[in-house]
């Protein structure tokens, strides 16, 4: 017996007609934009009173500059393709070649150009001379002697560069770069979780130097990062104009307390915390549910309806303080410090783990901030002993961190800087915005997903699941929102 057209019609299952978008940052914007795109009536609700996470935009003296994110990885196509869907290709720029500092114990140094996560490709480049001293380059020179199965079981950066190359290249090399970047010792960082590939390419070639190369070399040629003229803060900003085009609901002081299935129709729905008197009364609703808050509030929110995936929690992110300057100096017009300067823990008379100077980095900065004038940004939150809580810098009030940044500036940049110089400065901080990618991480996130699986209308993105930066995010939510929807029906095109 044949079915007709029309029965089919009948019984074939209604396509998901709405969806949910918990999280306003770059991920759920994105995730956002791509589900109506596809069709759906879309809610997304944001916790806080901006949308974009940590790429935003703040003014010091002025000046409209990034609070967050600056640059994102040209490692994949993922971001490019994005800024040309929402017309912004055309403002891609890219940093000044002269390349940043290393601040070691005994003075700054020009940092290896090589490599990654501070590994570096060559262990017998000249350039590494002065940071590890005779002996340090001779140890790291047995990095190419040793079998591929030294420290190829290692699950922490750390332990991984300590076995092939030594604590000199660990201390000196790595150590700043992992500090600088994830605010987190490498012993204390899970390798597959920030280098993924790093350990299969090690037992493919046989050295650590090498399986650094192998990464490096696969990126796209060109500068390693790029940027905006007038800042990151744009993708955000065009992303919130795209989403509203496409008739995105963006709610933002929604701070949801709980998530439930909503008992009066298919899907799900959220429950704000009022800011007044702590009714659960504002409920948001959708057939499909995109997680794309941080690591511990997704899994406390999912927890009560995905079974196991309580058992996957990642621990908090690293609490961060950066303080922006803009100075009135025309001492630092010639670059001294090239873009900036990564600081070995080892210096004790600088408190800051990073110094950007984002005028000499960029020049639509220089061009904004005019003659003799400079952008400066110094972080906080060096990494501390596992448990002990934050960096002392960070707990600061603004106007010492402000105090306490001008003094760094000026013996990193080696350039007498006074307090009438300053002309404005600005203090921004991020308490979730970085995930804790520590040994076991990635196996968490595996875990996590894996359990999520079970529930096919809801996917969960963000950095604490797809890796530190921009191109790794934009990468990973595009994917998961595809899956979903494919999952549902709906035709979807590779971005």
């Amino acid at each position: 017996m044949t079915t007709s057209p029309g029965a089919q019609r009948r019984t074939a299952p209604r396509r998901p007609r709405t969806a949910l978008v918990v999280g306003g940052g770059v991920a759920g914007l994105t995730a956002a934009r791509d589900l109506a795109r596809a069709g759906l009536r879309v809610t997304l609700v944001e916790a806080s009173d901006h949308f974009g996470g940590a790429v935003g935009a703040h003014e010091v003296a002025g000046l409209v500059l990034d609070s967050g994110a600056e640059s994102f990885a040209t490692r994949s196509d993922a971001v490019p393709d994005l800024l040309e869907e929402l017309g912004l290709s055309d403002r891609v720029v890219t940093p000044h070649p002269v390349g940043s500092w290393l601040q070691l114990p005994e003075g700054a140094v020009p940092a290896p150009k090589s490599g990654v996560l501070g590994i570096p490709a060559d262990p017998t480049a000249p350039e590494l001379r002065k940071p590890l001293g005779r002996a340090g380059v001779a140890r790291a020179r047995m990095d190419r002697a040793l079998p591929a199965r030294v420290g190829a079981g290692e699950r922490s950066i750390g332990g991984l560069v300590r076995a092939r190359m030594g604590q000199r290249v660990l201390d000196r090399l790595v150590t700043p770069f992992v500090s600088g970047v994830y605010s987190t010792h490498p012993d204390e960082l899970d390798v597959d979780a920030v280098a993924p590939g790093l350990r299969a390419r090690l037992r493919e070639l046989g050295s650590l130097g090498a399986a650094a190369g192998a990464l490096r070399t696969a990126s796209p040629a060109g500068a390693n990062v790029a940027g905006l003229d007038g800042g990151m803060n744009l993708l955000s900003e065009r992303l919130v104009r795209d989403a509203e085009r496409l008739g995105v609901k963006l709610v933002t002081r929604y701070d949801v307390i709980a998530l439930d299935r909503d008992p009066r129709r298919p899907g799900w729905m959220v429950i704000q915390r009022q800011p007044v008197n702590g009714d659960k009364t504002a409920v948001a609703r959708g057939e499909l549910l995109v997680m794309a808050t941080d690591g511990p509030t997704t899994v406390r929110l999912l927890g009560t309806q995905v079974s196991d995936v309580q058992n996957f929690t990642p621990r908090s992110g690293p609490r961060i303080a950066l303080a922006t300057l803009v100075l009135d100096c025309p001492a630092l017009d010639s670059a001294p410090r090239g873009t900036g300067l990564l600081v070995s823990d080892d210096v004790r008379e600088v408190r800051a783990k990073a110094l950007t100077h984002a005028t000499a980095k960029w020049k639509w900065v220089a061009r904004e901030a005019g003659e003799h004038r400079h952008v400066v940004r110094l972080s906080y939150g060096r990494a501390t002993p596992r448990g002990s809580g934050p960096s002392p810098e960070v707990t600061l009030e603004d106007k010492h961190l402000i105090s306490l940044a001008l003094g760094d500036a000026s013996t990193l940049l080696g350039v007498p800087i006074e307090p009438e110089q300053l002309v404005g400065a600005d203090v921004v901080r991020w308490h979730t915005a970085l995930p804790r990618t520590d040994a076991g991480h990635s196996a968490r996130v595996t875990g996590f997903r894996r359990a999520l699986k079970d529930v096919p209308d809801a996917a969960a993105v963000g950095a604490w699941l797809s890796g530190t930066g921009l191109a790794a995010v934009v990468a990973d939510t595009r994917h998961q929102v595809r899956t979903l929807l494919k999952h549902h029906g709906f035709d979807v095109t590779p971005n």
